[in-house]
């Protein structure tokens, strides 16, 4: 399934690019990934860990940056992975295009997600809102960590990211879904005047 994200981060271009040169600093901003193992080359082995409801995932698996075009400002991520306790596999290959935006940098995210499993009970339309919330607290957390390196702290002081916690999240995506069942619903019937 294809998925596609956007978001803006207030910082220009050109240090949004550099941050995205920091696997490590990028993985810490993203809910529930943890990078455990530098494997060179470009590429790392790590944990993604999401808690949608009662059904708690987590995959270790392998990531590769497959693709970085400077010109462009793109990046192609492929990975790939098996839930810790058997119960699925997902892969995925990420592109992100990063663009100058009025107020800094607008990040498009294009996720090609194959699941099988657990996690592929939730279906198109929750996964897909599931990862619109994750991806505005990843835009939140590369913004804050862009300030913590301005201001000069380490990336030891950098705090490892939250886990990807199923109620708030469930919460926003089942938000998400009843608006666009509503805009569906309107779009459908129109309201007429009396």
């Amino acid at each position: 399934m294809l998925i596609r994200n956007q978001f803006e981060v207030a910082q220009p271009v050109d240090k949004v690019w550099r941050f995205f040169d920091d696997v490590p600093a990028v993985a810490t901003c993203l809910p529930g990934a943890e990078l455990t193992e530098d494997l060179g080359d470009e590429r790392y082995r790590g944990r993604v860990g999401v808690r949608l409801g009662p059904v708690s995932l987590k995959f270790d698996g392998v990531a590769a940056i497959t693709s970085r075009d400077e010109d462009a400002r793109r990046l192609v991520v492929d990975a790939s992975g098996a839930e810790a306790r058997g119960r699925g596999q997902a892969a995925m290959v990420v592109t992100a295009t990063l663009a100058r935006a009025d107020v800094g940098t607008r990040v498009d995210f294009e996720q090609d997600l194959q699941v099988s499993g657990a996690a592929a009970q939730y279906g198109r339309g929750m996964i897909a809102d599931v990862s619109s919330v994750l991806m505005r607290q990843f835009a939140l957390n590369v913004q804050e960590a862009i300030a913590r390196a301005e201001r000069g702290e380490t990336a030891a002081a950098r705090p490892a990211a939250a886990p990807a916690r199923g109620f708030t999240i469930g919460l926003q995506a089942t938000l998400m879904a009843l608006r666009r069942v509503f805009r569906r619903f309107f779009a459908h019937y129109p309201s007429t005047p009396a």
